[in-house]
């Protein structure tokens, strides 16, 4: 009985061996082009499972996204002795039946026993495990089809995904890729490469990733509204919007009216509310350039210089952690006002920070140094802040999104390698230098010295004597660079617009593309023919008919959330939102260290923000990172009771000398007192309509708690401090519109 069952058994092997020899032999599996990408797939080699930081998940660890496949390969093949794979009987190896759960696993299942990519792996381990050769073919490049296309709302297409080989050959890995959507409100795409968009228009971008490279397939979904119109162009900006308006379908909003226009440019440009008689001025004058004008008088005030060094100091960490570092704060907070006011070219501003020497009372930028200390900290920030490249992923890994190696990594952090320090007299106080010899990062992985080079350039040639940051900064200041005018223009548009041409606002690549390519490219070629003017950035977006148009839809682009047919309201800025309140009342709050009267736009680091429990409660940042993202912009229900009950906003109200109190005096009718406060929080008259009805409140008589009659001069003063709390929690006040 045995005998025939074993004659059957090779009866039938040297069956299937005959017909494997009559047809064309199976091309040999690669390890990195066959079987990482099936690992990569099953989401194996993610941070969330194998790939996981150090010790990999349940004794198995995988390199991030396949990223280092002769590490991966010594894993599965040799370690654990060998125990995950077994070539007698491949799809009784470890490494099969956990991925599809028949051993408990747990990931759960991640391959289906039925799929391509587990039978692609059960015959690899049938072969023997063969890594494959040197001169085997490499993957060159990823092509996605349709890589530009237009799609209405809520509509499929499918996605076809090749890949290219060094030997010339090609693959359809369209099954094999990964897909994500750079904006997920706008598009999803599903495992297999079907797009579907959803009901917003406007431009997204859906990432491919295959085998350690990208590509994108760029989308356009119109509205399909009728553009019969828009406002008359200032300039280019307007030129490049209106026509990308005009191609999706998207109608913009109308311009916004004189007192509108001055409040939102005030408060974009210098940080605080008009007063009464900037607005009175304004609203009276009929002179046709007296946008333009404003505009510039607000950009030749000190004002501007506060409240955009109160921007750069936070993203520059100028954080005071201790006592020690008060004159560090101050002198590096100065400097950046006054290079601001006088409008110092930003390509010099960063260039003296960069290659700051000496100390920070001979020169202020030195402190830069001193709350950024190791020259891969250096790095990531000078990428994120100057250049908008995330560096952070490849220092330990090819960056997933991106063409950027840890070879890059550690060529950019070579530049900051030779920098220096001796300690001062002053504690805590470092002399920083620049050290001679030739600038180099040693990989200790690998032993490779890695020359200083910037991203996708080749490493140029540096002395010795040569301070390496200097060649840095050369590079970022070179018209043809592609990163350092464009991350500028980009974080300022957002600065104006509440949103950037490219979310988030430092995250420049390829596979983020902005929402108008056109317009980001002019902005940052206006920017460099100008001499990398700061001023003149804020002029162009300023006087353009885009930024000045209504936040109000029409009824065609209410859902429009990236192509700025209407302006994108916006809340105050916790600082700028304290200095209103102040300006208000008629109150001031005071800081210590400073002189009375400082506004909260001038604050030179964060300290102050435990001080100023309001400046906490409404997201002053820390200057802890280099990211926008650490202001707090989103409401709350603490930020609702501090302006409706808290004892500082309340002390404001009733302060002595402040504007309840003034307006209160019997010399002063009511209309006027009310017309005052309309125009310091809106900058514009009330309505008639508003005015009856404050006006109706101001005069009416008050009782006590007991019911007897309130002294007239103090149920005014009573009614003023009501009226002036009730506008202060409307959102026209609260938000710049």
């Amino acid at each position: 009985m045995v005998f025939p069952f074993r004659l059957g058994l090779v009866l039938a092997v040297l069956t299937a061996t005959s017909l494997r020899s009559d047809a064309a032999p199976a091309k040999p599996l690669h390890f990195v082009n066959d079987i990482i990408p099936i690992l990569t797939k099953a989401d194996c080699n993610t941070g969330a499972c194998h790939a996981k930081a150090i010790t990999g998940q349940r004794g198995f660890r995988l390199s991030l996204l396949g990223f280092e496949p002769e590490e991966d390969y010594e894993h599965i093949v040799k370690e654990g002795r060998g125990r995950r794979v077994f070539p007698p009987a491949p799809d009784q190896s470890l490494l099969l039946l956990k991925a599809a759960n028949i051993v408990p696993h747990g990931g759960g299942k991640k391959l289906d026993p039925e799929s391509e990519g587990y039978q692609t792996l059960v015959r690899w381990i049938g072969e023997g495990m063969p890594y494959g050769s040197e001169g085997d073919a490499k993957i060159t490049a990823l092509e996605v089809e349709p890589a530009h296309v237009v799609m209405k709302p809520e509509t499929d297409q499918q996605l076809k995904v090749t890949a290219r080989y060094s030997d010339g050959s090609s693959r359809d890995v369209t099954g094999m890729a990964l897909y994500e959507a750079n904006d997920r409100n706008m598009a999803e795409a599903d495992g297999k490469g079907l797009v579907k968009t959803l009901d917003l228009p406007g431009k997204v971008a859906v990432m491919v990733r295959y085998s350690g490279l990208v590509s994108v397939s760029n989308i356009a979904i119109p509205l399909g509204a009728p553009v019969e119109s828009v406002p008359p162009s200032k300039n280019f900006i307007d030129d490049l919007v209106f026509a990308n308006l005009k191609e999706i379908g998207i109608p913009p909003s109308e311009v916004v009216d004189d007192a509108t226009f001055l409040r939102r440019v005030s408060l974009d440009i210098a940080g605080r509310l008009p007063t009464v008689e900037e607005t009175k001025a304004f609203l009276a004058s009929t002179d046709p350039g007296k946008r333009d004008q404003a505009i510039e008088d607000l950009l030749a005030t000190p004002d501007y210089a506060d409240y955009f060094a109160n921007k750069w100091t936070a993203l520059l960490k100028n954080k005071r952690e201790d006592n020690a570092d008060i004159t560090a704060n101050f002198a590096f907070h100065a400097w950046m006002r006054d290079s601001l006011l006088a409008n110092t070219p930003y390509d010099g501003i960063v260039r003296q920070i960069l290659g700051a020497t000496g100390t920070i009372v001979s020169n202020p930028p030195v402190a830069w140094y001193k709350r950024v200390k190791e020259p891969n900290a250096q790095l990531e920030d000078v990428a994120q802040l100057f250049l908008g490249v995330r560096m952070n992923c490849a220092q330990c890994h090819h960056h997933p999104f991106e063409r950027w190696s840890q070879g890059d990594y550690h060529a950019m952090s070579a530049f900051f390698t030779q920098v220096g320090r001796k300690p001062t007299a002053i504690a805590g106080e470092d002399l920083i230098f620049h050290k001679r010899g030739l600038a180099h990062f040693e990989n200790k992985k690998t032993g490779a010295k890695v020359k200083p080079a910037g991203l996708g350039q080749t490493p140029p040639e540096i002395s010795p004597d040569d301070d390496p940051r200097l060649v840095l900064a050369d590079w970022m200041g070179e018209k043809e660079n592609p990163f350092f005018a464009k991350a500028l223009v980009n974080r300022y548009w957002k600065h104006f617009f509440k949103r950037g041409l490219v979310e988030p606002e430092d995250d420049l690549r390829d596979t983020n593309p902005a929402s108008n390519p056109e317009l980001l490219d002019a902005l940052a070629k206006h920017f460099v023919e100008s001499g990398f003017d700061l001023k003149e950035v804020v002029r162009a977006i300023t006087r353009s008919q885009t930024y000045q148009l209504s936040e109000m839809p029409n009824e065609h682009n209410a859902v429009d959330r990236q192509n700025f047919s209407h302006f994108y309201p916006k809340r105050l800025p916790a600082e700028v939102l304290l200095d209103a309140i102040d300006g208000l009342t008629g109150a001031k709050t005071d800081f210590a260290d400073l002189p009375p009267g400082t506004r909260a736009i001038a604050l030179p680091d964060n300290s102050y923000n435990k001080a100023a429990p309001f400046l906490k409660v409404f997201g002053r940042p820390e200057g802890a990172s280099v990211c926008e993202c650490e202001r707090v912009q989103s409401s709350s229900l603490a930020q609702s009771l501090h302006l409706m009950n808290s004892t500082e906003v309340k002390g404001k109200l009733g302060v002595a000398g402040g504007r309840a109190e003034k307006l209160s005096k019997p010399e002063v009718p009511a209309t006027e007192g009310i017309r005052e406060i309309y125009l310091t929080a809106f900058s514009r008259e009330p309505s008639g309509e508003e005015l009856s009805i404050a006006e109706d409140f101001i005069v009416k008589p008050r009782t006590d708690a007991q019911d007897k009659p309130v002294d007239p001069a103090r149920a005014k003063r009573m009614a003023y401090e009501d009226l002036l709390w009730a506008i202060m929690n409307t959102k026209e006040f609260l938000y710049n519109h």
